[in-house]
């Protein structure tokens, strides 16, 4: 069996709007590569071998959806639902190959739950979904098969994650909605005003970078950046359905992980450490593609991102785009992992460019 992952695609309600204007929120443009990319793992020399597709997170950026023109952060199964289905309208053909790559024999399709596509865990937007590419799909929060670990990832930034004990809250009308951590708020609230502005603005890694460079080139946006984002988070510590997520601790832990970005190749060893079976930890959420090897043959992969990357220089809003994926050869008899590459995705006429092969 082969495991094929990907991750932080953030499908969103199209290139364009209806009126005409490009959409600022929606990163995704690439479905025709996605479907190439897709047949390939599914017809020809392997349409008949065992494929395991694992959407690693922030596939559908179901948090940025407005319904009727309207965003909103209470967000129920009933709005992860319908935004799931504007997703699909936008977005048909991206939809149309995972429901024939289910069809084809010994395929399955896993869909680990991030940050950005958190309505994932309502079982009407999993029905939803699985209805839609006509098919069953597993819904997780982390994998674990063969020992090669795979999550999205954010939990292990304070901005991002809330306790999983907590992760519906009581909503309007008694309904169970989404507890969202502050980055979600963030990114329906404020991100959309800024946007407009710096459309790169989110997608620079780590965000103290930019920021930094906001203070030093471009003064006058870091003072109007630093005015929307601090007048947001006070009035979100006294809002009903945000408040709760609000606290001295949370609050320093958020400031503390702003100026030290977690090293998410340290967090990988942790998970390693703790866990002596494991051999591979692979992770998203992050848009950074990276891999480490640590002693006794163990690796942490991280699989980037489909969306286009500013260049360091922010200034210059250049952009770099590598369409990553991992691919790990099982095993299932003996329960083992024979090799784990990381690929480039390049199209039918050049398949792929391998980055990394652990085989051998």
């Amino acid at each position: 069996m082969r495991l094929l992952i990907i991750s932080d695609l953030h499908l969103g309600r199209g290139k364009f709007l209806k009126n005409g204007q490009t959409n600022i929120l929606e990163d995704f443009v690439e479905d025709d590569l996605f479907v190439e990319f897709v047949k390939y793992y599914s017809q020809g020399s392997y349409q008949w071998e065992s494929i395991h597709l694992v959407l690693n997170g922030d596939i559908l950026n179901l948090i940025q959806i407005d319904i009727d023109g309207v965003f909103d952060h209470i967000i129920d199964a009933e709005r992860s639902a319908r935004s799931i289905e504007i997703i699909q309208r936008a977005h048909p053909t991206f939809f149309t190959v995972l429901k024939e790559f289910l069809a084809t024999p010994n395929k399955k399709l896993t869909y680990v739950i991030g940050n950005h596509d958190a309505g994932m865990a309502f079982p009407l937007a999993q029905e939803k979904f699985s209805a839609i590419v006509g098919g069953p799909v597993d819904f997780v929060f982390e994998l674990e098969t063969c020992g090669v670990h795979i999550e999205h990832g954010h939990r292990f930034e304070v901005i991002n994650t809330v306790p999983p004990t907590h992760y519906f809250i009581d909503g309007p009308h008694g309904k169970k909605i989404l507890n969202l951590p502050w980055g979600s708020l963030f990114c329906i609230n404020v991100l959309p005003k800024l946007r407009k502005e710096r459309p790169y603005i989110d997608k620079i890694r780590p965000m103290s970078s930019y920021v930094s460079w906001c203070f030093l080139h471009d003064f006058m946006f870091f003072w109007k950046m630093a005015y929307i984002v601090i007048w947001y988070f006070i009035k979100s510590s006294f809002e009903n359905y945000t408040k709760q997520n609000r606290n001295f601790k949370t609050t320093f832990n958020v400031l503390k992980q702003y100026t030290m970005y977690p090293k998410y190749a340290q967090m990988a060893k942790r998970i390693l450490q703790l866990a002596p079976h494991l051999h591979t930890v692979i992770m998203g959420h992050t848009h950074v593609l990276e891999w480490r090897r640590f002693p006794e043959d163990k690796y942490y992969f991280n699989t980037g991102t489909w969306n286009s990357i500013p260049s360091v220089d922010a200034g210059l809003h250049e952009h770099t785009l590598k369409l990553s994926y991992i691919i790990v050869e099982l095993d299932t008899h003996n329960d083992i992992a024979q090799g784990t590459s990381l690929n480039e995705w390049q199209g039918n006429w050049r398949p792929y460019k391998n980055e990394v092969n652990t085989n051998g």
